[in-house]
C-alpha cells in the first residue's frame, strides 16, 4: 500500500525562457523540491535565476545561451543552500556562476544556525560547448560556490551585538526571541561536480 505522504514530483515545463540584461526570474512557490524542463534558455549578461525555499532543484535545459556574469542561486528556508542537479546543452557560454552557499546565522533573532553548502552537479552535453573552471576571464567559464555559512562571522562583533540586544530589552533575555544564540560554528561544506553526458 502506498504511503499517504508520497507525492509524484511535479515537473514544470517551460518552452522558452529569455532573461534580458540584469533581469531576474524567481522561483519561490510550490514544494521545496522541483524539476524544471526548459527547452530554450537565453540569459543575457548579469541575469539571474533565483530559487528560494527550495531544498532540491533539478534543471534540464535543451538549448542554453548564457551571457557573461550570469547567476543561478538557491537556498532553502533554513539557511542551507539548494542542491542543484543541472543538465544542459550549452550553445553559447560566457561566464556562469552557480551559487549554492550556506547563509550566516544572525544571532539574537529568530533564525536558524549557519547553513550548509549545497550539492551541485552540472552535466553538459558533449556535443555542445564544454565549460572550463580555470580562466575566469576566458570564455565558457563556470564557477560553483558551495561554501558553508558562518565562515565570515566575527565572534567579537557577534558577542557585542548579543549583549547590546539584551541590554536594550526591558527584561533581559526577552530581547532575544526564544533566546537563540548560536555557537558560531560554520555549516558543512557542499560538493560540486562537472561532467559530460
Amino acid at each position: 500500500m502506498a504511503s499517504l505522504f508520497s507525492f509524484a514530483q511535479e515537473t514544470l515545463h517551460i518552452q522558452r525562457l529569455e532573461l534580458g540584461k540584469k533581469e531576474k526570474k524567481n522561483f519561490n512557490k510550490g514544494d521545496s523540491s522541483m524539476i524544471i524542463r526548459i527547452d530554450t534558455l537565453i540569459m543575457k549578461d548579469k541575469s539571474k535565476l533565483d530559487f528560494y525555499a527550495k531544498k532540491d532543484v533539478k534543471l534540464e535545459i535543451g538549448y542554453a545561451e548564457i551571457g557573461n556574469n550570469v547567476l543561478i542561486t538557491g537556498q532553502d528556508s533554513k539557511n542551507n543552500a539548494t542542491n542543484f542537479d543541472i543538465k544542459a546543452n550549452f550553445t553559447q557560454l560566457g561566464s556562469l556562476f552557480i551559487i549554492a552557499r550556506g547563509i550566516d546565522a544572525f544571532n539574537g533573532t529568530k533564525t536558524f544556525p549557519n547553513g550548509d553548502g549545497g550539492k551541485v552537479t552540472l552535466a553538459y552535453d558533449a556535443k555542445g560547448l564544454a565549460p572550463q573552471t580555470s580562466n575566469k576571464k576566458g570564455k565558457n567559464f563556470v564557477f560553483i560556490d558551495v561554501t558553508p555559512g558562518g565562515l565570515r562571522v566575527n565572534p567579537s562583533s557577534e558577542v557585542r551585538q548579543i549583549y547590546a540586544r539584551i541590554a536594550m530589552a526591558p527584561n533581559g533575555l526577552r530581547g532575544l526571541p526564544q533566546g537563540q544564540i548560536y555557537s558560531g560554528s560554520p555549516g558543512r561544506e557542499g560538493k560540486s561536480e562537472i561532467k559530460s553526458f
